[in-house]
């Protein structure tokens, strides 16, 4: 091998390892605008998740208060509140009632379960309509 050559060997960009300071400087200057606007994303999901989970929460206890109300027949004495007790705290419910046309003996049955959530009042009312019969009872024929 006499008279071999060397030929110098030259290393491409690909070849050399780290970034440039422009490089570095400008994922900073992304990263410092897109961390604040997807964290903001996440709060108002998280707000908006635990603020569904209120109100489904609350329109199932108010079905299950008013189901009581009227299975055992409380809801004849007027307008009634309370609290969940220990199960759900911070669930407060009220009864009212109203009766539409007092020809008529159907009575509205109203409850609303309230609860507080970021220092505001929130509520969630289920209502529905009872027959309140004369309790006689007639037979067949005309009137």
């Amino acid at each position: 091998m006499i008279g071999s050559r060397l030929i110098p060997v030259r290393r491409s960009r690909s070849a050399r390892a780290g970034f440039t300071l422009v490089e570095v400087l400008a994922t900073l200057a992304l990263i410092g605008i897109v961390i604040p606007v997807s964290m903001r994303g996440v709060t108002l999901a998280l707000n908006a998740a635990s603020h569904a989970k209120h109100q489904a929460a609350a329109a199932t206890l108010a079905e299950s208060k008013l189901s009581e109300l009227v299975a055992q027949g409380d809801w004849s004495f007027g307008a009634g509140s309370g609290d969940f007790g220990t199960d759900w705290p911070g669930y407060q419910w009220s009864c009212t009632t109203a009766n539409p046309d007092p020809n008529v003996n159907v009575t509205e049955v109203a409850v609303t379960v309230t609860w507080t959530e970021r220092g505001q009042q929130r509520d969630v009312s289920i209502a529905t309509f009872v027959y309140a019969g004369t309790g006689t009872t007639t037979t067949g024929g005309p009137p």
